[in-house]
């Protein structure tokens, strides 16, 4: 079997962060909250906003990795709420990372920033999302996150 899977784009998460609170140095890394403000949800499958109040929890490994668990809730166009936790990595050469941590621009394509969205829904108009598997792009920008999400 030698069939390359294929992916079905579902929408782009557009959120708004605050500036990083740093916790401090811990003994698995350099931990982080990114408050999230709101956003939008925009694709052929998922519309709506992003609700505030969610946070993206990170954490700096001595290795440079940044691991990332996102938590926050989309209202849909159709008024479906929908809670995401969205884990992830990202990393880029040292350089880069320091331009990223200081809230500095990087070019997206010097950045692996790679998700793993999971949903959980009571709309019956949405419990697709219980159904598949879930591969998200990100890229930050100094006062936002996005994310392309796809089904695999």
């Amino acid at each position: 079997m030698d069939a390359t899977p294929g992916m079905e784009f579902v929408g782009q998460v557009e959120a708004e962060v605050a500036p990083p609170l740093g916790i401090g140095a811990g003994p698995v890394g350099e931990r982080r909250i990114v408050p999230i403000l709101g956003g939008r949800v925009t694709g052929p499958r998922l519309a709506g906003e992003i609700l505030p109040g969610g946070a993206d929890y990170q954490v700096i490994r001595g290795d440079g990795v940044t691991e990332i668990v996102a938590r926050y809730t989309l209202k849909l166009d159709d008024g479906a709420l929908v809670y995401v936790v969205n884990r992830g990595i990202r990393h880029a050469a040292p350089e880069d990372m320091a331009r990223l941590l200081r809230g500095e621009p990087v070019p997206p394509e010097r950045v692996y920033f790679r998700t793993t969205p999971v949903f959980e829904t009571a709309a019956p108009a949405h419990a697709w999302l219980h159904r598949s598997l879930f591969l998200g792009f990100g890229e930050r920008q100094p006062s936002a996150v996005l994310v392309r999400i796809y089904a695999v």
